[in-house]
């Protein structure tokens, strides 16, 4: 497979797309428990040389892209929780090491402070780069937050913090947002909001790419992994990973590295054991997709999650 993306230049935008996925460590090799291992997932073999999403394959340095594995227990006892991980791929701060525990789903005060004071977005912000999440809310989504009956989850927070207003139903209306979903189908289907337009997972890689083009620093969060995780549904488990590779396909085939770096990260390991239900103590990938110049300084010396948002303000700060 070829993408005409790829087009290897010393003349390159300093430009993110971060795709977060909830729940999404590197596993065994294992088709009896590992998606990853089992799932036909075409784009990310090919940006892989050939290899799946797995332990085994991290370290990884290829023409199209770059594998790590970090560590995204932080030197703390437990399993690793959604919150106070993302809070740490928010701030670069190793917030279970600074509150002597992980802790999730919600962020409580004590995370919500760390995503109060400077979190990635405020900070690109105050540095004069465009920032955005690209996930576009439903109606229900904010009705429930002003009424109490919910809170924010640690991305949509930051955002919050930093000044910025989360995309609604009329920014994915008018093609300026993405749904969880990446097609709007589960706007139709599951909120009852029929006139959602709908794109194909091949569409919606295309429509992330150019609206990705707005901004220095993009952020797309797919939570549906985690939830996939905590099932232990295998064959949903397998259906979810092949509709996101027919995004990646997209993306990729709309990308051009001129344009910047694409990077894929999660907070914690679920969906690449479903022997468990329960999240794991797996380091997390780190999928890095530009030059592979580009690559090599963006990653350099990363470690574990707290590293991400520094290798972010690094790459940006490059004239």
């Amino acid at each position: 497979m070829k993408y005409k993306g790829f087009l290897f230049t010393a003349i390159l935008a300093m430009r993110i797309l971060f795709i977060f996925l909830d729940g999404v460590g590197l596993g065994l090799d294992d088709a009896r428990i590992n998606p990853f291992a089992r799932a036909d997932t075409p784009t990310i073999r090919t940006l892989l040389g050939g290899h799946s999403l797995t332990a085994e394959t991290a370290p990884y340095e290829g023409e199209l892209a770059s594998l790590l594995a970090l560590d995204a227990c932080l030197g703390v006892p437990g399993l690793p929780q959604s919150a106070t991980g993302q809070a740490t791929l928010l701030t670069g701060i190793n917030v279970p090491s600074a509150l002597g525990y992980h802790y999730g789903p919600k962020p409580n005060p004590a995370v919500a402070e760390f995503l109060r004071n400077g979190n990635l977005f405020a900070r690109l912000q105050q540095k004069g780069k465009r920032a955005a999440l690209l996930n576009a809310y439903p109606p229900r989504y904010f009705a429930a937050i002003h009424s109490g009956r919910r809170i924010y989850s640690a991305i949509p927070q930051a955002v919050v913090h930093s000044g910025l207003e989360l995309m609604n139903a009329d920014d994915l209306n008018r093609g300026h947002a993405l749904s969880a979903d990446f097609t709007g189908q589960g706007w139709v289907e599951h909120l009852g909001l029929p006139g959602t337009p709908l794109l194909t997972p091949y569409q919606a890689g295309e429509r992330m790419a150019a609206l990705s083009r707005k901004y220095e620093f993009s952020l797309f969060e797919y939570w549906l992994s985690d939830y996939a995780g905590h099932r232990q549904d295998m064959a949903e488990a397998c259906r979810l990973l092949e509709r996101f590779d027919q995004v990646l396909a997209g993306l990729v085939f709309a990308w051009d590295c001129q344009e910047g770096l694409i990077l894929m990260t999660s907070d914690h390991g679920n969906l690449e054991d479903l022997s468990t239900r329960r999240h794991t103590r797996n380091p997390v990938p780190a999928l890095c997709i530009s030059t592979p110049g580009l690559r090599s300084q963006f990653c350099a010396a990363m470690k574990d999650l707290s590293d991400i948002p520094i290798a972010i303000q690094r790459y940006l700060s490059m004239p």
